[in-house]
């Protein structure tokens, strides 16, 4: 239907119910998408800083919006938060997905990170965040405190859209 973002959600199996794909193209079709995934990704992780919660959605965004089941990932920053590394910390189903609140503490410690940003996708597009992502937030903000890390925002991508918590006033 001429709709990339459709596109992009398909997999190689999805690709090849197409009239003239076969497994090869469908390979091809595939890796093209994540490449362009990829440079997009990489345009903003090379940024300086993340200032708002727009810089780090232009991170994350290009990594979650296609995925059909739910992902966690960090963003982990220095003092002047400029992105020390991005990290897959969980993945789950099609509605929910476990970050383990220690793991991310202890990574963060690893990378001498003083600075945090976590972000899930709703694969159902929606941006409304739950009370468990509320709940976790909370945890997960308290936790990090006691070490002198600032988490400072929990992002919700849905599509090619998100949702900042902090933004919300929900942090």
């Amino acid at each position: 239907d001429n709709n990339l973002h459709s596109l992009g959600r398909l997999g190689v199996k999805e690709l090849q119910q197409t009239k003239g794909i076969g497994e090869a193209r469908a390979i091809t079709i595939a890796a093209a998408l994540e490449l362009g995934r990829r440079r997009q990704m990489s345009a903003g992780l090379s940024r300086q800083t993340i200032t708002q919660s727009k810089d780090a959605a232009e991170i994350f965004i290009p990594v979650l919006r296609d995925l059909g089941h739910e992902v966690f990932y960090v963003l982990y920053l220095s003092q002047s938060s400029s992105v020390i590394r991005l990290e897959n910390i969980g993945q789950g189903g099609l509605t929910s997905t476990v970050a383990d609140i220690r793991i991310i503490l202890k990574n963060a410690l690893l990378y001498s990170a003083s600075r945090l940003i976590v972000a899930h996708n709703h694969p159902s597009g929606n941006l409304k965040a739950s009370k468990e992502d509320i709940a976790m937030t909370k945890k997960l903000k308290e936790a990090a405190a006691l070490m002198d890390i600032k988490l400072l925002d929990h992002l919700i991508i849905g599509d090619n859209n998100y949702c900042s918590m902090a933004d919300e006033g929900l942090i």
